[in-house]
């Protein structure tokens, strides 16, 4: 994976050699105060070329998620080569303060199948069939 710094402060990297994902920083001028149930998107300061046949996906870190701040999946599809943004949501009812370059994401690189899409009129039948929500009766 290539990655372009568009600022040389958000430079992602493991915490630990083995860690799966590349902790993102906010490209913040100013301190961002986050209410409680708002939403920001915010500018990572890198932008990605994924080899072929992979995806990118940015996730909540653990720490921000505790806090009640939560960074709702997105998926980098191989093809975006702009500005890599995060979405914060404030869950908390409590004000939360996001600092310039705090790192409040983090970014996952996985292989994806290219799949060839058939649309058909019926699906064939399965044990579960359209039994959906909550169907298996496991909690």
């Amino acid at each position: 994976m290539k990655i372009k710094l568009l600022d040389k402060k958000c430079k992602p990297y493991r915490a630990h050699p083995t860690d799966s994902g590349l902790d993102l920083r906010a490209r913040l001028d100013d301190t961002l105060v986050l209410q409680p149930m708002w939403r920001a998107i915010i500018p990572a300061g890198i932008a990605i070329k994924l080899p072929a046949g992979y995806e990118a996906q940015i996730r909540p870190r653990s720490g921000m998620s505790a806090k009640g701040v939560i960074s709702p999946f997105g998926t980098i599809d191989n093809g975006y080569t702009g500005e890599l943004k995060m979405v914060l949501i404030n869950t908390s009812m409590e004000r939360i303060v996001i600092e310039p370059y705090e790192r409040i994401a983090q970014l996952v690189v996985a292989p994806v199948e290219i799949f060839k899409i058939e649309y058909v009129d019926e699906l064939p039948e399965t044990e579960r069939g359209k039994n959906g929500l909550g169907s298996s009766g496991l909690r």
